[in-house]
């Protein structure tokens, strides 16, 4: 791999290290990083992007990326979204994806040995007993639940203030998706849902999450919250919609394939990031 040819998609928290030119936004490559005399800490090798090779780094020390020369910029990766090419934004979700699970995986969980970096594939080796530890993917579902032209939305209290979104958990052992689905807006919000079906899916690397998102639709009961996960949850229509999730999410793509299956005319609050 010739490095000063490669893409560094260099993480520093939840922020990705971009160039900025003529208000235009980039991935840097090694030859960019020697005008700022970054060095990497322990560059995993992460695939090719527009056919060249793609690095995934932390800086050894954040605090070279406090005061940035012109040229450069560190923005949160939820704010990226639109800002760079989806190819590029894809693999910086996958570059912290990694980068996330190498930092939690220094050391085997048998033996307590220092792992090693496979240089073959995307896994790390017990230097004692030989254990291989592969990237870890945590399943989760995500669902919109619709009553006729309404929406169910719920309030976590994660959210930013106001913020409402569609339901999500995640998959348990033993569990299909569908039983999930169901298992969850029950234990949310206490309703039925029936009729479940696949709409997409989506990798959420926070921090190592796989979104799979459905549509489902109300079977009965009413609505019953814990105010302790979910402190508010209701059904909405498409001309009152509160604050809602921004457009790099599926939760997202769920609320505007509903509001684009109805023919309502009335305006929608899109909440911004």
């Amino acid at each position: 791999m010739h490095m000063e040819q490669s893409y560094c998609f260099i993480v520093s928290e939840d922020a990705l290290l971009v160039t900025s030119q003529n208000d235009k936004l980039g991935i840097p490559c090694q030859a960019d990083l020697k005008r700022i005399e970054i060095a990497l800490h322990e560059p995993l090798r992460i695939g090719r992007l527009y056919d060249i090779d793609c690095i995934a780094a932390r800086p050894r020390t954040e605090e070279l990326l406090l005061e940035l020369p012109l040229g450069f910029a560190l923005i949160k990766l939820r704010q990226l979204f639109g800002l760079i090419d989806d190819e590029s934004y894809h693999f910086a979700l996958r570059a912290a994806h990694i980068l996330g699970w190498r930092k939690n995986n220094r050391f085997c969980g048998r033996c307590g040995s220092e792992m090693a970096n496979v240089t073959k594939e995307v896994a790390v080796q017990c230097s004692g007993c030989g254990h291989i530890v592969y990237p870890r993917i945590s399943p989760a579902i995500i669902v919109a639940v619709t009553r006729g032209n309404e929406i169910l939305l719920a309030r976590s209290s994660r959210f930013p203030l106001g913020r409402f979104s569609v339901i999500a958990g995640f998959l348990e052992p033993g569990e299909t998706l569908e039983e999930c689905v169901r298992r969850e807006v029950k234990e949310e919000v206490g309703i039925e849902v029936d009729r479940i079906r696949y709409f997409g899916n989506q990798p959420w690397p926070f921090p190592d999450s796989q979104m799979i998102g459905f549509t489902a639709k109300y079977a009965g009961g009413k609505i019953t919250i814990d105010n302790h996960e979910i402190v508010a949850a209701n059904w909405f229509r498409t001309d009152n919609l509160p604050d809602i999730p921004p457009k790099d999410s599926i939760a997202r793509r769920l609320i505007d394939d509903f509001v684009q299956g109805n023919t309502s005319n009335t305006t929608t609050n899109f909440g911004g990031i």
